[in-house]
């Protein structure tokens, strides 16, 4: 009887070349898939957009307007009515006034000038001056003394005009001398002795120079 080994093992081979055929196939497919899922990876997420916010300016400060000090300056007129004269030196923020009516009534005032020009001096004695600068060209105000108001204008002054004071002892008297010298030429003045006031000789507006009770003096510029 013939042996059936040759066909069993040609039917061997067939079975396993479909096997291998199977598995070839089935790899393959299974690759593709996975080539396939690896080029198409899911799109990053879109960032939003959103519109830059514009900075608010910073609002520039405004400057602060700066002061403007009163220019220093002398001024010297009469009372409106006529009855006394008026000089203020005006130096530094600072002024000193001197009210004078020639013959007994006089004052002598201090006090501060604000930045706008207005001024309100006082004196020893209670007199009050409330004045203003006018465009740095005269003052307007008025002098207060023993209750009776006299107003006033006192035009710029340049010297030899504007205000002068004499201290010296003469005698053995204590002598204290004030005068006005307005732009016209025009002197007003008051000398005391010992506290007793009586009018005042005529200066030498150019030197300053004065005679009292036989002795010369020299009278000053007043500034504050």
């Amino acid at each position: 009887m013939k042996r059936p080994g040759p066909l069993l093992t040609l039917l061997a081979g067939l079975l396993l070349g479909l096997f291998m055929l199977t598995l070839n196939t089935t790899s393959g497919t299974k690759t593709v898939s996975s080539k396939q899922g690896e080029a198409s990876p899911s799109a990053p997420a879109k960032a939003s957009q959103r519109p830059s916010a514009t900075p608010t300016p910073t609002p520039t400060p405004s400057a602060t307007p700066s002061k403007t000090p009163v220019a220093n300056a002398n001024y010297a007129g009469r009372t409106d009515d006529d009855a006394a004269s008026v000089a203020v030196s005006v130096r530094d923020g600072k002024a000193v006034a001197y009210f004078c009516d020639g013959r007994y009534k006089e004052a002598w005032l201090r006090g501060p000038v604000n930045d706008d020009g207005t001024m309100k001096l006082t004196a020893p004695n209670g007199a009050v001056l409330d004045g203003k600068i006018q465009q740095g060209k005269k003052i307007s105000g008025t002098v207060k003394d023993e209750g009776r108001p006299y107003t006033f204008t006192a035009d710029k002054a340049v010297k030899p005009s504007g205000l002068w004071r004499a201290t010296a002892k003469v005698r053995g008297a204590k002598i204290d001398g004030g005068w006005i010298v307005l732009p016209n030429g025009r002197q007003t003045g008051i000398v005391t002795r010992d506290g007793k006031a009586t009018s005042a000789p005529r200066i030498d507006p150019e030197t300053g120079a004065v005679t009292i009770d036989g002795q010369q003096l020299t009278a000053q510029p007043v500034t504050p």
